[in-house]
């Protein structure tokens, strides 16, 4: 077993905004949902995301595109903001009022007592601030204890070795567990730098849980739920040597 599978709770963050946070968070959703678990009340698996910005009214948001392409049903959101901004800057301009940190802790330990795991996809960064009292992604996984750990969203191009590095520490120094790294977008031809990355991320201290394909959101939903469990094979995840 691994920490990806044994944990109740997975935080999905990124390096940085636009990395593939959410097709990460839609395949673990479907390599989750076929690994062997005692069903509770409703299904094995939840979604949340505390904020979502740069999504009007009537659009489906990150939460519809996870429900999409991996089925789940069970999609929760704390806050959905217009602006294509971080949460307190998108708040104060529709002068709206963000969850707290409380509010989004109390929705999360809903979700876990029915449901065996529970996907929480964060928005931009580690630090990105989620309320008005400066809580970040990293204070809501903290705040969860051994139930959570994070896996770690990262480009496959040039300057995403100091980028993952950086959210790995901070991680660390703050005494969250990792499950593992994502390459959030795999490229088809990859090019010297992604395979050398790669290669770098194979020798880190966490496993490289796996690469999701350029173009995947695209996939029809049904191929992209048989492939995922292959993007992302939680069962025999590659580590160090």
């Amino acid at each position: 077993m691994t920490v990806a599978t044994e944990t109740p709770i997975l935080f999905v963050t990124g390096t940085d905004t636009d990395v593939g946070k959410t097709i990460t968070a839609a395949a673990l959703a479907c390599a989750l949902a076929v690994l062997p678990s005692p069903p509770k009340s409703t299904s094995s698996v939840a979604i949340d995301k505390p904020t979502q910005t740069g999504v009007l009214p009537g659009e489906p948001g990150d939460m519809g595109e996870v429900a999409r392409l991996s089925g789940v049903r069970s999609v929760t959101e704390g806050i959905r903001l217009g602006a294509p901004m971080a949460p307190v800057a998108a708040a104060a301009r529709e002068f709206a009022t963000l969850p707290t940190l409380g509010e989004h802790l109390e929705r999360i330990r809903r979700l876990t007592r029915s449901h065996d795991r529970v996907v929480v996809e964060g928005a931009g960064g580690l630090l990105v601030r989620l309320d008005r009292f400066g809580h970040t992604l990293a204070d809501l996984a903290a705040s969860f204890g051994h139930d959570a750990a994070a896996i770690v969203v990262c480009r496959s191009g040039l300057g995403t070795l100091n980028h993952t590095e950086l959210t790995l520490e901070a991680l660390r120094n703050r005494g969250i567990p990792v499950a593992g790294i994502v390459i959030g977008s795999w490229p088809n031809d990859p090019s010297e730098i992604e395979l050398d990355n790669r290669r770098y991320f194979e020798s880190l201290g966490v496993p490289l849980l796996g690469a999701i394909p350029a173009g995947s959101s695209h996939l029809d939903p049904a191929v992209f739920r048989k492939s995922a469990a292959g993007w992302l094979p939680l069962s025999t995840p590659r580590t160090p040597d």
